[in-house]
């Protein structure tokens, strides 16, 4: 009977014909009452395992939430559907907090979004304690490890709920957590008898690509240009480079802001809403966006810089293709990134065992980016899932990479390290190579040396791609003070003596590297909807309408329908409001409320 009711409300809510997954064995255990813990990726539905639970159980479910963006967009979708939801947080002024108050004691709402500092408070507290709760969901939950990549304390006080409120079933979420962060999530939340629900980690509608750092900018233009008109997040390391980058892309005629935790907070804010309500924005921003954000048509999110952790590289990635379409994971990184992350590293004050574990996160990273294998296995294999075969929807499944024996050229690689003194970087190690004698090599006497001139045979990109992979083999180490210097390290005496083979990516020439860079500017991205070109102007019409529904409401576009919808709206082409009502996504709210506009869109004679 559970299930029946929640299927009901699945198709008549939320438009959707079927769960997917674990979802409904997910709902019918919290809505019986029990305790969960739940780990599914981003965009995998993980909002509606509380959600259906919040309407099947009498009183209001209180979910924790630690972005007020995700709070905006969650009571905006929610409204859209018929269901009574509110939010409280410091975005509100007092008189408005009373309002939210005021329903919520009135039993007026059925969810209630909260920032857990807000939660915390005897106010808030108190206030729950005079009135029914249906369950408590604690989103983001990865955020109460100390380990982790967006640690809250506040989050670690969060047992309160439990200490309080005993009865009332508890639900915690994360789309990013490794087996020990799945263990302190459990242990700082008493969730230790909670059932866990553990799906895949695999986003098998994202492609992921990797790139040798080369020319970034001209790189990520050409990236770009196969993505025109599209959503997308371009993630830079500083904030600096956040700034130049965006408007480097204004000046390239690309619709870009930028985002990062240093700008004015009402620019900052300004430029969070128009990515989230206007089609065809690039955000570039720092990590400092982005976490909770849950725009479903980011058709790509590219990094300009090495992320800190395959954690938050998976969480970033995972802000593309929400909705379950193509996207596309573009990251362009070089030894450089490595050299500042390790520089931060030493540099943080972090005691010695934290910075061991960011150590071991970045060393992880560099491996998943120098990896000849499917990317897909090597990044589902960090958090313990093993994928049966290459998944066919990254670069090395695509085009798959020579690799060639490169054991003489790491021979001369370390060796040439080793007679300068491990007291140099990438740079100078490569001119001593290649026999570049200019005034620094001679007065240093390195032009004397058994290594000058001996790798003449590869040009300087090529260096740095063996310099780069050497350092993610562990065959060569940066400095600990992040100035660039290379050191060898246990490991490369069996490679100088010869025991041991080296193999390495082959890196492209100069004219292969011309030809792979005009692929990439005429190629179609298979992040593409593919819409055909009798499709285009029925496809405009939809969302055009769909545009301009929101901004009558103030409310994102995809708040009205995802691009999903839209898309099987294009292709199915329902000539009667029944017909319409049964596209996933649409539900008898949606259908009431937009319907004949639509069918009038979808049936008219000019898009015939």
């Amino acid at each position: 009977m559970m299930s029946s009711s929640a299927s009901q409300i699945l198709q008549s809510v939320f438009g959707y014909p079927a769960f997917r997954g674990e979802q409904q064995a997910i709902v019918d255990h919290l809505a019986a009452g029990g305790d969960a813990l739940v780990l599914m990726p981003t965009g995998g539905g993980k909002s509606l395992c509380y959600q259906i639970p919040a309407l099947l159980r009498e009183g209001t479910a209180i979910v924790v939430s630690p972005l007020i963006a995700l709070m905006q967009d969650q009571v905006d979708a929610l409204r859209q559907l018929g269901v009574e939801a509110a939010f409280l947080n410091s975005s509100l002024d007092a008189q408005a907090q009373r309002d939210v108050e005021r329903r919520f004691a009135a039993g007026a709402l059925k969810l209630l979004y909260v920032a857990p500092e807000r939660l915390l408070t005897e106010r808030c507290l108190d206030l729950m304690a005079r009135v029914p709760i249906a369950l408590f969901a604690i989103d983001e939950a990865h955020c109460v490890s100390q380990w982790g990549h967006d640690f809250r304390p506040e989050y670690r006080q969060l047992t309160i709920l439990h200490e309080r409120f005993p009865e009332v079933p508890r639900i915690a979420l994360t789309a990013t957590a490794d087996a020990p962060t799945r263990r302190e999530i459990v242990e700082r939340l008493s969730l230790e008898s909670a059932h866990q629900f553990v799906a895949s980690f695999d986003r098998p509608n994202i492609c992921y690509r990797v790139v040798e750092k080369d020319d970034a900018r001209r790189q990520l233009k050409d990236f770009l240009g196969a993505h025109k008109g599209a959503s997308g997040i371009v993630y830079c390391l500083s904030r600096r480079k956040v700034e130049d980058t965006a408007d480097w892309l204004v000046e390239q005629g690309i619709a870009a802001l930028p985002y990062h935790a240093g700008m004015d907070a009402r620019l900052r804010a300004a430029n969070q809403q128009r990515f989230l309500r206007e089609d065809g924005l690039v955000m570039v921003a720092t990590i400092a966006f982005g976490m909770g954000i849950d725009k479903p048509d980011v058709r790509f999110v590219a990094h300009l810089d090495l992320p800190k952790s395959m954690e938050g590289y998976y969480q970033e990635t995972g802000r593309a293709g929400r909705d379950g379409l193509p996207a596309d994971a573009w990251l362009c990184y070089g030894l450089g990134d490595v050299v500042t992350l390790a520089k931060f590293i030493a540099k943080s004050e972090s005691g010695e065992e934290r910075k061991r574990v960011e150590r071991g996160k970045l060393d992880a990273l560099l491996g998943y980016a120098e990896t000849t294998a499917c990317r897909r296995q090597r990044l589902l294999a960090y958090f313990g899932e093993a994928l049966a075969s290459a998944c066919g929807n990254c670069d090395n499944c695509l085009d798959p990479p020579a690799t060639w024996d490169a054991s003489v050229v790491a021979q001369k690689a370390l060796s040439c390290v080793y007679r300068t003194g491990q007291r140099f970087g990438v740079t100078h190690l490569t001119a001593v190579l290649r026999g570049e004698a200019d005034q620094r090599i001679r007065a240093l006497g390195h032009d004397g040396l058994s290594t000058f001139g001996v790798g003449a045979d590869l040009d300087k990109q090529q260096w740095r791609g063996v310099f780069r992979q050497l350092v993610a083999a562990g065959l060569v180490a940066t400095d600990d003070e992040g100035y660039g210097t290379l050191r060898l390290t246990a490991q490369s005496r069996e490679v100088l003596r010869g025991t041991t083979p080296v193999h390495l990516r082959r890196q492209a020439d100069r004219s292969e590297r011309r030809v792979k860079r005009q692929k990439v500017r005429t190629e179609r991205t298979r992040a593409s909807l593919d819409i055909a070109p009798h499709e285009a102007a029925v496809w405009d019409a939809l969302r055009n309408l769909r545009s301009r529904l929101a901004r009558e409401q103030g409310v994102p576009a995809y708040v009205i329908f995802h691009d999903a919808t839209l898309l099987a709206m294009l292709r199915e082409r329902p000539q009667t409001l029944s017909a319409l009502g049964a596209i996933s996504g649409v539900g008898e709210r949606k259908l009431g409320r937009y319907g004949e506009a639509f069918l009038s869109e979808l049936v008219s004679p000019a898009n015939a």
